[in-house]
């Protein structure tokens, strides 16, 4: 008859219970990550006096757990049979519709008009943009930005992985085994569970401590002979520390880069938002430039329109050839050709500037006219290089990673060296005549126990590889000192050229607004003259009317980017945390009005 079965006491299970509880309760949630992620980065920003990145919480997309594993995903492809076309009436109102499609993204008409046409975006009324408004939108929504963003998180990521590993680290293994065993056709059987709880400490100069706690329980489940319950419990204290290879702050390097990457990473960022704000900048003055150039066309046209009827009647009255009114219908026919195109040209860009906002395409934005004036700074090309050098964050990041390049070189002499270890090992056992099986806790027996102390020394017999990385390191650090002097004059360059580019814009506006005021005036003097002018040297004059209108827009338009740009290439440009422009001490930045804000 078989021996009863039996189950392991549950007081041996209350240590294994506790401890998975404790295990459990350490793990870490998302919401403590990205609160520790934050401190970082408040840190480092703080370092820099620049707003923090902001951690975006709640984003992450489930998807159908199905689909992920879809071997066949589908397509949809369907067959020209299936995909219906309609063809176009010849003779609809072209231009009706397209100047449809233009005023919906200039007049800021209100959705809810009945006779308005209906939304095709999410909002009910288009979204009147100024330049501080597409700032915050782009900081906001912009894909580029929070791509910049998360690069910067992921480097704090990867500092926080690195501080773990120099922390200490808890780990925990249990296994169990079921031994079953024969004796002339009598089986017994054992339960035994071995606990191993282990904790690790890397040291500051090379080596790691380590401490393992390992209890052994045994049960026999179906006995032949006796009942038998026993338990051991052992404490592992181990030591390994290099003396010679590996030793010193070496140890450290991978917390050392990581520490000196996210700082890295917090000047990239700042300089990223200075970069973006001048590029947002500039879309927008373009289109402002290019709602100006509609606007010119279409008071030349008008005027062009004019001028036909007027030689339209005096064909009619006999006073001119017909020739003559045929020329000014080409020209206005070119002229209404010319119009289009600009306003094509303004939506397909006003499309990409929501795509780079982070807007849907169909949401209607109405471009404001500009409403700050930058001034323009009294500043020598030699002070802008100077101070280019003294504040570029970028340029700082260049001069730091030779500071990583050197280190390295040093790191690789260290794998030069011989290896040293020195390994320490003390092991306390429980008392094996102790029949006290009712205690949690362990009994160690003192006299039962084991120190162990070992040296290893290892001849550099092969370093082979590691002379190869010693060469190759520091033909590194001479390109990166190469690196940093190119950049060092490319830096001077671009400042020099910064403050030349404002005074040549200045000056390109003050062409175009007195070539402006001479056109305007050429005009009026033919229009005195009309009966003795020709219509080809009429529209000659509104031809050069329209040009320099367009070329004062552009020289305005390179006048404010010209001084963003200065700001950005010394150093000097300052964002707001909302992601718009901070003017500087004694910059007074005017406010235009808005009615009458030049583009």
């Amino acid at each position: 008859m078989p021996a009863p079965q039996r189950t392991l006491p549950a007081r041996c299970l209350i240590p294994l219970l506790l401890l998975g509880s404790l295990l459990g309760a350490a793990c870490s949630s998302m919401d403590a990550i990205d609160r520790r992620v934050e401190r970082v980065i408040g840190e480092r920003s703080g370092a820099l006096q620049a707003p923090p990145a902001a951690m975006r919480r709640g984003e992450t997309t489930d998807l159908p757990s199905r689909s992920l594993y879809d071997k066949h995903p589908g397509t949809r492809n369907p067959t020209a049979g299936e995909i219906a076309f309609e063809e176009a009436d010849p003779n609809r109102p072209i231009i009706d519709r397209l100047d449809g499609y233009y005023r919906s993204q200039v007049e800021p008409v209100g959705y809810d008009d009945p006779d308005a046409e209906p939304p095709v975006g999410p909002a009910l009324k288009p979204l009147e943009l100024d330049l501080e408004g597409a700032f915050r939108i782009a900081q906001r929504f912009g894909r580029e930005y929070r791509t910049a963003e998360e690069d910067y998180i992921f480097a704090v990521i990867r500092l926080l992985i690195e501080r773990h590993r120099w922390g200490p680290r808890f780990f925990n293994d249990t296994t169990a085994f079921v031994d079953f065993t024969s004796n002339d056709g009598d089986y017994s059987s054992a339960l035994r569970v071995i606990n191993e709880l282990r904790a690790t400490q890397r040291l500051p100069y090379g080596g790691e401590f380590e401490a393992r706690l390992v209890t052994n329980l045994s049960h026999q489940l179906m006995e032949i002979v006796g009942d038998r319950n026993e338990r051991a419990t052992s404490l592992i204290l181990s030591a390994g520390i290099p003396l010679l290879r590996n030793a010193g702050l070496i140890a450290q390097e991978d917390l050392i880069q990581a520490e000196r990457d996210t700082v890295y990473a917090a000047r990239q960022f700042e300089r990223f938002r200075r970069e973006y704000l001048v590029s947002i900048a500039q879309d927008y003055f373009n289109l402002v430039a290019a709602l100006a150039t509609i606007a010119n066309q279409e008071s030349s046209l008008l005027s062009r329109e004019r001028l036909l009827a007027q030689r339209q009647a005096e064909v009619q009255a006999g006073r001119v050839a017909a020739f003559d009114e045929r020329n000014v219908r080409q020209n206005v026919l070119r002229t209404r050709v010319a119009l289009l195109n600009a306003r094509e040209s303004y939506q397909l860009a006003l499309d990409r500037f929501k795509i780079r906002l982070g807007l849907p395409v169909e949401t209607d934005i109405v471009i404001q006219p500009v409403n700050l004036e930058l001034p323009e700074p009294e500043v020598s090309v030699r002070t802008a290089s100077a101070l280019a050098l003294q504040f570029r964050l970028d340029f700082q990041n260049a001069l730091d990673t030779l500071a990583d390049a050197r280190r390295a070189i040093l790191n690789a002499k260290n794998q030069l060296l011989p290896n040293l270890d020195l390994g320490l090992q003390a092991a306390f056992n429980t008392d094996e005549d102790d029949n006290s099986r009712d205690n949690l806790l362990p009994n160690f027996d003192l006299q039962d126990t084991d120190y162990t102390m070992s040296v290893t020394f290892g001849l550099p017999l092969d370093r082979e590889i590691e002379r190869l990385t010693l060469r190759q390191t520091t033909i590194q650090l001479q390109q990166a000192i190469r690196n940093a002097e190119q950049f060092r004059d490319s830096i001077i360059l671009s400042a020099r050229a910064s403050v030349r580019e404002i005074d040549r814009a200045r000056f390109a506006l003050t062409l175009q607004e007195e070539a402006i005021v001479i056109n305007l005036l050429r005009l009026e003097q033919m229009e005195i003259q009309a009966d003795e002018i020709d219509a080809l040297t009429r529209l000659d004059a509104e031809n050069e009317l329209l040009q320099s209108q367009i070329d004062r827009d552009l020289a305005q338009r390179d006048l404010r980017v010209a001084i963003l740009n200065y700001l950005l290439t010394t150093g000097q440009m300052r964002v707001r945390p909302d992601g718009t422009f901070q003017p500087l001490q004694g910059m007074v930045v005017r406010e235009l009005d808005p009615t009458a804000a030049t583009p």
